[in-house]
């Protein structure tokens, strides 16, 4: 997120598009057949939408509610490819996200994913990670990411901050808006609640309600954290109040890490906002703090919002994008993010290429 969260309460073309190209027209048929880059793994995926309620907890952002709400999105390898494949949002998030824009409203109802919908979960124990997507995006914009992780073996889980996406909906019908959006939040607030979402997240899946069918796949010594935007703020500021998680990653977010970080930490950011000499200097600021293995890497031509499905999915509905090929995009972070967790979870060194696009910085 770059100043405040009302700035970043837009939707997700807003992030990087010049803005008197937002409202054109997308061309005739743009929004048909929309999809994903395929997994690069060897498991067949499951995914499965959890509903979680904090009743010890007041909802920060709802002043109406006395208990918080949660949807998690779980992938996993599943036994077999069984089922329907998954939905990607429903009409009232897709009709929330595209608002602005010249394009069907359910376009993104119509999004093809590669998980199937409560698939047989296979057996064995799984390292976690935990998800947090950018301020005001569903979480379902890091499907591409969770699909990949899942199809290498981790069970991935993805949260939906209530009143923090532009919206939700819940299973009963409700659709919750982007209260947060509205009331001029700063970011360091965003970031404290949602490292209580997580914590909370967590508790359920391995001790919690969901305890009894989640925590035994889960391995509670290799949980890691992946967040896009302010999901990235909130991976280092979660890290920092729970030892759990032993690693964390920043998809280009703003952030502040102001005590020591002694875990590993993984900085990936486009070039413009995010080189020593960028437009944000946070990550220069950030990194004498963190004190364990890191790594700081830029990728030429991307924007904001490359790192997660818009990279892809901006082409596909006729609207300006990144000028690196999405698909290369999604490519190269998936790749560093492999590579980054198989290491730190899993003791395994996995190669990453070479991409020319990729720039390492040590300031």
């Amino acid at each position: 997120m770059r100043s405040t969260a009302a700035a970043a309460a837009l939707s997700f073309i807003v992030l990087s598009v010049i803005p008197a190209q937002a409202h054109a027209a997308a061309p005739a048929g743009a929004t048909a057949g929309l999809t994903l880059p395929g997994p690069t793994g060897s498991k067949p995926i499951g995914t499965t939408t959890l509903h979680l309620v904090d009743r010890s907890r007041p909802d920060p952002w709802n002043p109406e509610a006395d208990r918080r709400e949660l949807l998690v999105s779980l992938w996993y390898p599943a036994k077999k490819a069984a089922g329907r494949p998954a939905p990607y949002l429903t009409e009232q998030e897709s009709a929330a996200v595209l608002k602005d824009f010249q394009v069907d409203p359910d376009a993104l109802t119509k999004v093809r994913t590669h998980a199937r919908l409560d698939a047989p979960a296979a057996g064995g124990r799984r390292p976690l990670i935990v998800m947090s997507p950018g301020f005001s995006f569903p979480r379902a914009t890091l499907t591409s990411l969770a699909e990949d992780f899942a199809s290498r073996g981790y069970l991935v889980a993805a949260v939906e901050h209530t009143y923090e996406s532009v919206a939700t909906t819940f299973p009963d019908g409700r659709t919750t808006t982007c209260l947060a959006c509205v009331k001029g939040q700063d970011s360091a607030k965003v970031a404290a609640s949602r490292a209580k979402d997580v914590r909370f997240v967590l508790d359920e899946l391995t001790e919690g309600g969901w305890g009894k069918s989640w925590g035994k796949r889960i391995d509670r010594s290799r949980i890691a954290m992946v967040g896009h935007s302010i999901g990235g703020y909130s991976a280092a500021r979660t890290m920092l109040a729970d030892g759990r998680i032993k690693a964390g990653a920043n998809l280009d977010g703003t952030f502040r890490v102001e005590e020591p970080l002694k875990r590993p930490f993984l900085l990936i950011g486009a070039t413009k906002s995010h080189t020593p000499d960028g437009t944000d200097e946070s990550w220069k600021q950030a990194w004498p703090n963190l004190k364990g293995w890191k790594r700081w890497i830029t990728v030429k031509g991307t924007d904001h919002s490359a790192f997660v499905d818009y990279a892809v999915l901006r082409p596909q509905l006729g609207l300006p994008a990144q000028e690196l090929d999405g698909a290369r995009a999604l490519e190269i972070t998936r790749a560093h993010l492999a590579g980054f967790l198989d290491r730190h979870l899993l003791g395994k060194r996995t190669p990453v290429k070479d991409y020319p696009e990729v720039t390492a910085h040590n300031p």
